[in-house]
């Protein structure tokens, strides 16, 4: 309250994001982090086969995987991971983030909105207006431009199901189809293809597999409302399509409108933003660090949009939730998933300590949930894996102010459930928030103008 009387507000929102920005640089600890790269593995990181090991459990919990050392004594992650191994000053992890769903929709929505409650009506089938808004779509609504770019991007690819849904908590919910992120389409859906095309498409069954169709392709933007990138490059046209529209697309003032136009424009016409979209601008070096796949493609196209000017990019590596390791996880994981993640994950974790990027970027990188703590093998299944499990995942945090070579909070002896300083998706969420400089006492607004507080929960303590 006496912050927000210090600018003569009460009830703080989206348009007082400036002067809450200011306030804040006056009266809190300068954070380093200015921007931040979400990565999200849809489909469930196996905590046990990753990051929290659990090598003295029973056979039937500790899987096939041996742990190795990391540069941080003390620390131990998958053998499998090698070059993140090597680079723990880096990263912190956060071993007991737990909430209380195992649907895979319910648990996108938790994770990529920060929010551990289902909202009203809930439909796992389809997105809704009910739904609360992602992570992305707040930082689209709340974060200043910069270069005329949206301040959030999403990338490769809108996450989908296998039956062709979208899957839930990718949009702006509760805030209108108008604060919708930024879709960059590259990497095509396919139904039944899995992980980093080319060199690590597999199906979760039969294992490596070849599709000529399944290629990178220059980005399409996804634009809110249906608009076509042809009537955005059409003023005129543009305009024409506003006027003749009536009650539903009132609340889409002239301003709000020409921002889209304006973005969408600047995505086509910025120079460095095209040359982002080419990786023919890469070394061939780079590319071979990153990896030549989509997964390595996918972060080349997240550092660039960083530089130029967007502050909150999301990378889902992975499409039709391919890190849903039910049968075959070990095969898998060692020959199509751990692997171009390490690679890719590491090259990025370079080129911005190199570039000077890495002070002020946070990276982190989750799932929707983890992983059952017991092995089992589904019926008809060749090869044993694990099912869903809400109750603990781990969390990957790097860049910023993390303190490298951290753990925060431990899972039990069987990795099944937090055991010491549990964490939850609302504490993730204001993480990422505060990274991004957004103040505690912001609000967002619905579609029927009632204020929501944007924090819902202190960022991870013991993490910066």
């Amino acid at each position: 309250m006496i912050q927000a009387g210090a600018i003569g507000l009460l009830g703080l929102g989206m348009n007082h994001v400036s002067a809450l920005q200011a306030l804040g640089a006056s009266t809190a600890p300068k954070a380093r982090a200015k921007k931040v790269i979400y990565i999200f593995l849809s489909g469930g990181l196996a905590q046990h086969e990753s990051f929290d090991m659990k090598p003295d459990a029973p056979v039937e919990y500790r899987g096939e995987f041996k742990p190795i050392a990391t540069r941080t004594p003390g620390i131990q992650i998958c053998e499998h991971l090698p070059m993140l191994a090597q680079r723990s000053n880096k990263w912190a992890l956060v071993r007991s983030l737990t909430h209380g769903t195992n649907d895979h929709s319910l648990a996108h929505h938790v994770m990529l909105t920060g929010r551990s409650e289902a909202p009203l009506g809930f439909d796992r089938s389809k997105p809704q207006s009910t739904d609360f808004p992602s992570i992305a779509s707040l930082a689209t609504a709340l974060l200043p431009k910069q270069n005329n770019l949206p301040p959030a991007l999403v990338l490769p690819e809108k996450m989908k199901h296998r039956e062709g849904r979208t899957i839930n908590g990718q949009l702006g919910g509760m805030m209108g189809v108008k604060h919708d992120p930024w879709f960059l389409e590259m990497s095509p859906y396919h139904p039944a293809h899995y992980g980093a095309f080319p060199e690590y498409l597999f199906h979760h069954e039969r294992g490596f597999e070849k599709d000529a169709q399944v290629r990178w392709q220059p980005p399409q933007l996804s634009l809110p409302q249906g608009l076509s990138l042809d009537r955005v490059r059409d003023r005129a046209g543009l305009r024409e399509a506003l006027e003749s529209q009536c009650e539903a697309l009132r609340f889409m003032a002239d301003d709000g409108f020409d921002q889209y136009r304006e973005a969408a424009i600047s995505l086509l016409t910025n120079h460095q933003v095209q040359d982002a979209f080419s990786l023919a601008k890469e070394s061939a070096q780079t590319l071979d660090r990153y990896g030549r796949n989509s997964f390595g493609w996918s972060l080349i196209m997240a550092r660039r949009m960083l530089e130029a000017g967007v502050s909150l990019v999301q990378v889902n590596l992975g499409n039709n939730e391919s890190w849903d390791t039910h049968q075959n996880a070990w095969p898998n994981l060692k020959n199509f998933l751990l692997p171009p993640m390490d690679r890719a994950v590491s090259a990025l974790l370079d080129d911005l300590e190199a570039t000077g990027l890495l002070d002020e970027t946070l990276v982190v990188m989750g799932s929707e949930f983890g992983r059952t703590p017991k092995i089992s093998t589904l019926k008809g299944a060749k090869g044993a894996g694990r099912d869903h499990w809400g109750a603990a995942q781990t969390v990957f945090f790097a860049g910023g102010s993390v303190r490298g070579g951290t753990v925060v909070g431990s899972t039990d002896k069987l990795g099944g459930h937090p055991e010491s300083d549990a964490q939850k998706p609302e504490n993730m969420a204001a993480t990422i928030y505060e990274a991004l400089g957004l103040p505690r006492e912001i609000t967002w607004t619905d579609l029927q103008q009632r204020p929501h507080w944007l924090y819902d929960a202190d960022p991870i303590k013991g993490l910066m």
